[in-house]
């Protein structure tokens, strides 16, 4: 799948803001929701995690030592028993959800206790911005900034984790020049 110019680089970066959550969480089993059709997050965690499982609509299949991924399709419920999981990763999946809380509730679910919950998601201030590199210059994806449901600011994350019982924000920066939110979201 060939990708636009822009994709790879901000991609690079939402990785780099994530790595050092998930690399000071010891023997670190996580689930990436939405990982794309090439897991590259799995991918570059894998030194730092004990085991990764990926699932998107667009990966493709594998298993290995350290990571799996599994096609399917993001719906009501996630297919993965309470308590599995050491941290939950969502980078750049929650502007394209329709039920954003009752996924937040799945991910607390599976989450296990003290577990992270790391998102990345665009602020309102880069809806613009994204339309004009989609729509009028063609560097990054159409489709997918045209699925996009929501733009979050801090108080809009801080509403939504508020509305689901027991997950706190202990960590939120800006990046990318305050267009992107960085969050981690802790189980307890």
């Amino acid at each position: 799948m060939k990708e636009p110019f822009l994709e790879p680089i901000l991609r690079k970066i939402r990785i780099g803001k994530v790595v050092d959550e998930v690399k000071d969480i010891h023997r670190c089993n996580i689930l990436d929701i939405g990982c794309g059709f090439n897991h590259k997050f799995l991918s570059s965690i894998e030194p730092y995690i004990e085991h990764g499982i990926g699932i998107d609509f667009k990966v493709q299949e594998l298993s290995s030592h350290k990571i799996k991924t599994i096609n399917m399709t993001l719906n009501e419920t996630l297919p993965f028993n309470d308590c599995s999981f050491d941290a939950v990763t969502m980078l750049a999946v929650l502007e394209h959800i329709d039920k954003p809380r009752h996924i937040v509730s799945e991910v607390r679910r599976v989450l296990k206790n003290e577990g992270k919950f790391i998102l990345t998601v665009p602020g309102k201030r880069a809806k613009p911005l994204l339309e004009f590199l989609a729509f009028k210059l063609g560097i990054i994806n159409r489709k997918e900034i045209d699925d996009h449901k929501k733009y979050y600011d801090l108080d809009e994350l801080k509403e939504l984790i508020s509305d689901v019982d027991g997950l706190k924000i202990i960590k939120h920066q800006y990046f990318q020049f305050g267009m992107n939110n960085f969050c981690v979201i802790q189980k307890y």
